[in-house]
């Protein structure tokens, strides 16, 4: 049985055996382990070994295989291993602690800080770690960086066997106390035959352990099992709308004010938007508040936090608004400002009268009576600029210039009325002043031109620059302006408190009003038809108009030509040629060679340029009255033709 192979089927179990159990091998006695070697196998079957004897066993002993069979071969000697690869990633980790003075601090007298020291064993190089504190205030990290750390002057180093706990090294000044070491550096020092002193205890900084009391402590919050999801698809598009007011009329410039205040339900945000009302004087801003969770008070928070460098958070904020704060005739203050709710939707009133139970939504009554407007008094003209240019600053802040009608401008272009009038005065040095008034019909403005008389004491020239000229007693708003049916032969008119009386007019004013004899009175056709009775229509020439061109028809008769030089003659003295210093820029304008004289072909061309006839024969009439050289005019001699002196 004991030759078969251990195969299925040539195994037999003895079926008379019934132990089973293992017997023991280790005794107690005396308190001592005793260990005996087994004898039996399981079930109690006697178990097989050799029995030598002492002798046997002191053969074995002495048996040397070498005697017999010769010298075993040696194997070959190990490779070189350096230190660096031997050591790599070997470092011992010192845990110390050191102190650091504080001077002039009222808080602290010292520090303690905490360091870890390595040590590398591949090179015997040291460093210092020390670890990081939250807000200390301090340079932490790498106190001193990997390097061999002299020991003393003489120029000895630091090794591991000189480190263990409760030891001071001093590395470049600063004392480290070792109060521990980790697991590793323990096990390696021991197997090099180092006894590793027991751990110390490490002091505490006392100074973060008073910060650290001072320290609020922080709570824990259960978080809420509210579902922002579930609220979000329930009440997403459902926004309470309140209807109210901004009373800020208690501070200067203050109004009350109408707005909108939405409360979206679907993330509990709100909105402030403003009313806007036609010409209410404010710029169109709708969106006083944007949308976003509003605090109630946006101030209660902790004193220590910095509002100066951070925003306030959901963190800092102890309460926001909810729909059970908002109610008609309820005052919410809302970044300051003090809102009145005073009316609200019908959706709002559905939802809290569902989920409130409120029945109650009367509204309260905000409007402000309004006082009658003032009425705008017209102050009395000043005199200065037109009655135009002032009502404009009446009626706008920026005024504008006063609209003109340009197509009267245009389809009265150049169109002038002039009269000769007389001042109505008790002074009798003003009888013997006339003037000249010309009404421009393109802009119904007036313009006064006094000729100047010698040796009169009164300087002549421009009386009057073109003006609109209202009646006297007319009403500011609503002005009567002076028109061509006013001016007539023997008419009084009050130009700001100057009376003329017109005593004399153009032909052409005759013409003019005999076109537009619809629009005038009778009285003042008469009075000018009675003043041009004597000229009749048939003559050859018209009536010098003064400054104007004339146009004569020349004749066969011998007689038109003194007729013609009389009337150049006039025209030259009627072109308001007035002052020596004018003559004398007329006679220099057209004396190119500087000599004091021009000759007849000058004077043709002054004659050319007042639109006066240019007619050989006339110039040369008219240069011979002028001087006794008709090609060497004088500049005395002009002012003497001009001014009719002998």
């Amino acid at each position: 049985m004991e030759g078969l192979p251990f195969l299925p089927g040539n195994t037999f179990r003895d079926p008379t055996q019934t132990r089973y159990h293992v017997s023991h091998s280790l005794e107690y006695k005396n308190g001592y382990a005793i260990r005996r070697r087994p004898v039996v196998t399981v079930g109690g079957m006697p178990l097989p070994f050799n029995n030598l004897s002492e002798r046997e066993l002191e053969a074995l002993a002495n048996f040397k295989p070498t005697l017999t069979y010769g010298q075993v071969k040696q194997a070959p000697p190990e490779d070189f291993i350096p230190a660096q690869v031997a050591w790599d990633k070997k470092v011992l980790r010192f845990y110390a602690w050191f102190k650091q003075t504080v001077h002039e601090s009222p808080a602290e007298h010292y520090r303690v800080r905490h360091v870890h020291i390595l040590y590398y064993l591949e090179d015997d190089s040291i460093s210092v770690l020390e670890p990081w504190v939250d807000n200390s205030g301090m340079t932490q990290g790498t106190l001193i960086r990997r390097q061999r750390v002299p020991k003393n002057d003489i120029g000895d180093h630091w090794c591991w066997k000189e480190i263990n706990n409760g030891t001071n090294i001093t590395i470049y000044g600063k004392i480290f106390h070792i109060y521990d070491c980790d697991k590793f550096t323990m096990d390696w020092l021991e197997s090099q035959g180092i006894e590793v002193n027991p751990m110390e205890d490490c002091p505490v900084d006392p100074y973060q352990v008073d910060r650290k009391n001072r320290e609020p402590k922080k709570t824990m919050q259960t978080p809420s099992d509210f579902d922002k999801l579930r609220q979000f698809l329930e009440m997403d598009r459902k926004v309470l709308r309140f209807y109210c007011v901004w009373d800020d009329r208690d501070v200067m410039f203050g109004q009350l004010r109408k707005f909108i205040v939405h409360y979206y339900l679907s993330d509990d945000t709100m909105e402030v938007r403003e009313v806007r009302v036609i010409n209410d004087g404010y710029d169109p801003f709708p969106c006083l508040i944007q949308r976003h969770r509003i605090p109630k008070d946006r101030y209660n928070i902790e004193p220590s936090f910095p509002l100066g460098a951070m925003e306030i958070t959901d963190e800092e904020v102890k309460e926001y608004f909810s729909p059970i704060d908002f109610k008609i005739g309820k005052t919410l203050l809302i970044y300051n400002r003090r809102f009145l709710i005073y009316d609200v939707d019908n959706f709002t009133k559905a939802f809290y009268w569902k989920n409130f139970g409120m029945t109650d939504f009367t509204p309260v009554d905000v409007e402000v009576k309004k006082c009658d407007p003032p009425v705008m008094e017209i102050p009395p003209y000043n005199m200065h600029g037109s009655i135009e240019d002032s009502m404009q600053n009446l009626r706008k802040v920026v005024p504008e210039p006063p609209r003109k009608d340009y197509i009267k401008m245009l389809d009265q272009q150049g169109k002038i009325l002039r009269y000769e009038a007389m001042l109505d005065s008790t002074r009798p040095g003003d009888r013997c002043r006339r003037f000249i008034i010309s009404y421009r019909l393109s802009d119904d403005t007036i313009n006064i031109y006094e000729p100047p008389i010698r040796n009169s004491g009164v300087v002549g020239g421009k009386f009057l620059e073109p003006t609109r000229v209202s009646k006297p007693n007319s009403p500011l708003d609503k002005p009567e302006y002076y028109g061509p049916q006013d001016f007539y032969i023997g008419a009084v008119v009050e130009i700001f408190k100057h009376r003329f009386v017109i005593t004399n007019a153009d032909y052409y004013v005759l013409k003019y009003l005999e076109k537009h004899c619809h629009q005038m009175s009778a009285c003042t056709m008469q009075s000018l038809r009675d003043k041009f009775c004597g000229y009749e229509e048939t003559d050859n020439r018209q009536l010098p108009v003064k400054g104007g061109p004339i146009k004569v028809k020349r004749s066969e008769r011998l007689e038109d030509l003194p007729c013609l030089v009389e009337e150049v003659k006039s025209q030259l003295k009627k072109l308001a040629i007035t002052s020596n210093n004018r003559k004398d820029r007329i006679f220099l304008g057209f004396d190119f060679g500087r000599n004091g004289c021009i000759n007849r072909e000058n004077l043709q061309d002054i004659c050319l340029r007042h639109h006066l006839p240019i007619d050989n024969d006339i110039i040369d009439c008219l240069a011979r009255q002028i001087g006794q050289d008709p090609d060497r005019i004088t500049l005395e001699e002009l002012r003497e033709f001009l001014e009719d002196k002998p």
